[in-house]
Parts: C-alpha cells; sequence; structure tokens
C-alpha cells in the first residue's frame, strides 16, 4: 500500500482563486481528501497560503493565529461595496487637496492596539450566518468592532494616478503590513478613505508571511504538479516553525501515544514532543502541574 503524502505546503496562491480552490487542487495533488489551509486569502488576493496534508491537519489550528505581513496597494479617491476592486463602486470622490503629509499622518494613527470594523463582506460571522451571505441577501449588516494588532504599517510610495484636472484623480498608496490575525487590510483601505473624506478601496493584496513561512519558500500550484512530491515541508520541520520543542525518550513516546501524561519539562507551551526518531509524537501544554497533550499525531505522520 502506497503511503500517503504527509506534511505542509507553503502555497503562492495565484490571483482569481479561493482558498478552498487551492485545497481542491492539493487534494488531487497529494490523492488524499485530508487537505485544508491555514487562514483564508480573498479571491483577489495572492502570496502565502499554508496548506496542511493528511492527519496533521489538526495542526492548522496553531498557524490561524500566527501573525502576518502583507505588501498593498490603496486606492484613495472611490470607495466600493467590498472595500476592494472586486466590488462595485459605491463613490467616486476627487482627490485634490489630498497631501502626502496627509496620507502619512492618517496612516500613522492606525497601527498599534486598534479597534477595527471588519468589511461588511467578510467571513465573520454575525448570529451564526457569514457577514458577507447577509449582504448578499439584502440585509443591512453591522459588525462590532474588534481589536486587533497592527505592530508596522508603512508607506512605501504614493502615487497620483493622473494629473489631468478634467479626469478622475485616484492616489495609489503602496503600504506593507505586519499584524496580528483577524486584521483586515481591506479595512485599513476603507479607514483611510473615509478619515480623508475621500472613500479608498484595496486594488492588491499579496500576504509575505504567516508566522514563520515566507513567500521566499513558497511554491506555485504549476511547480507543485510539477514536483516529485507536493510536500514542501515535513511535519517536524513545521511544528518546530510554529512551536518550541522538547525532545522526548522512547517511553514516553509511548505514554503520549496511549494518551497517557509524562513529566514536566517547564518548556513554555504548547510545545511538540519529538521522539528519539524525529517523529512528531504530540502537541503538549503544561498547566496546573501536569502535561496534557493537545494533539495526538499517529505513526502515519512520520
Amino acid at each position: 500500500m502506497t503511503k500517503q503524502p504527509t506534511g505542509f505546503v507553503i502555497v503562492d496562491k495565484p490571483a482569481g482563486m479561493t482558498s478552498h480552490d487551492v485545497v481542491a487542487r492539493m487534494r488531487r495533488l497529494a490523492g488524499t481528501r485530508k487537505v485544508g489551509h491555514g487562514g483564508t486569502l480573498d479571491p483577489m488576493a495572492t502570496g502565502v497560503l499554508v496548506v496542511a496534508v493528511g492527519q496533521i491537519t489538526r495542526l492548522l489550528t496553531f498557524v490561524t493565529g500566527c501573525d502576518k505581513s502583507y505588501e498593498a496597494t490603496i486606492r484613495l479617491g472611490q470607495a466600493t461595496i467590498t472595500d476592494d476592486a472586486e466590488g462595485d463602486i459605491t463613490a467616486t470622490v476627487s482627490t485634490e487637496g489630498v497631501t502626502d503629509d496627509a496620507i502619512n499622518t492618517t496612516l500613522s494613527t492606525m497601527s498599534g492596539h486598534v479597534k477595527q470594523v471588519p468589511s461588511a463582506v467578510s467571513a465573520v460571522k454575525i448570529d451564526g450566518k457569514r457577514a458577507y451571505k447577509r449582504v448578499r441577501d439584502g440585509e443591512d449588516v453591522e459588525i462590532p468592532a474588534r481589536e486587533v494588532t497592527i505592530s508596522r504599517l508603512e508607506v512605501r510610495d504614493i502615487r497620483r494616478v493622473t494629473t489631468d484636472p478634467e479626469q478622475f484623480g485616484a492616489i495609489d498608496v503602496d503600504i506593507t503590513v505586519d499584524c496580528s490575525t483577524g486584521t483586515y487590510i481591506r479595512a485599513i483601505a476603507r479607514d483611510l478613505g473615509t478619515a480623508l473624506g475621500v472613500g479608498g478601496h484595496l486594488t492588491r493584496l499579496r500576504r509575505t508571511r504567516v508566522g514563520g513561512f515566507t513567500i521566499d519558500e513558497s511554491k506555485t500550484l504549476d511547480a507543485l504538479a510539477e514536483a516529485e512530491s507536493p510536500i514542501t515541508h515535513t511535519t517536524v520541520e513545521t511544528v518546530t516553525r510554529l512551536m518550541p520543542r522538547r525532545d522526548i525518550e522512547a517511553a514516553e513516546a509511548t505514554t503520549l501515544g496511549h494518551g497517557g501524561r509524562i513529566p514536566l519539562s517547564g518548556v513554555a507551551g504548547p510545545y511538540a514532543a519529538i521522539d528519539p526518531n524525529g517523529r512528531v509524537v504530540a502537541v503538549v501544554v503544561e498547566r496546573d502541574g501536569r502535561t496534557k497533550s493537545l494533539v495526538v499525531l499517529p505513526e502515519s505522520t512520520a
């Protein structure tokens, strides 16, 4: 019996595909339905999508909470229903009088620990129903603000799209963002446009990092289709990017594999318990003076 591939894949998602589309493609490449991703990217967005293949899809819960980095372009002077270029334009306003200093000053107030209202056309659930589904059904959607952390919001370039006074004078702003999970870059575009009184939306979004996984190590779907194996990172390579490592004895590995507890180590958890053969046995946390396995992985994940 052929062993199914197991591990993580760092995909460079192309524009025009949903994250679900990428998972469907990876199922075909890996020959298994046990495939999942660790954080949705909108169809227009490109860049790092962390995909798990096999039993270690259970480790994706430790990916979704990772901080992230993005490169994006904001267009000032137009607002859209989705806060990005995929939605219908709802307003067009002249940007005459909007200075570079005003853009930089406004963006400087949007970093740190901030309250952010996600886009109405988002996957946020309201009373158990996705916000975007409520909008499609014609409902008025109000999403409560949530606290996010934007540790870096850097302006890389500001460009006047046209200087002809007879034409719509949009302004494009290129930014780099480091942020916590749950941050909507579309909301930054919307809020910048609102604060400047001209409206704004996102025209380009590229995710360059998820936790310790970067765009430099990602692979396109076409490259993965030509590779001998679609797996880019083994289980042990993956977990040691996500959490501390604890090397355990063979007897301790057997105990963990049967749901038992092993002696405390003092390692801040969660951490990966790795046996003498280099196999990830479990993800363990130490609480209330004892160890507890959050995830126990079968031997087939080696």
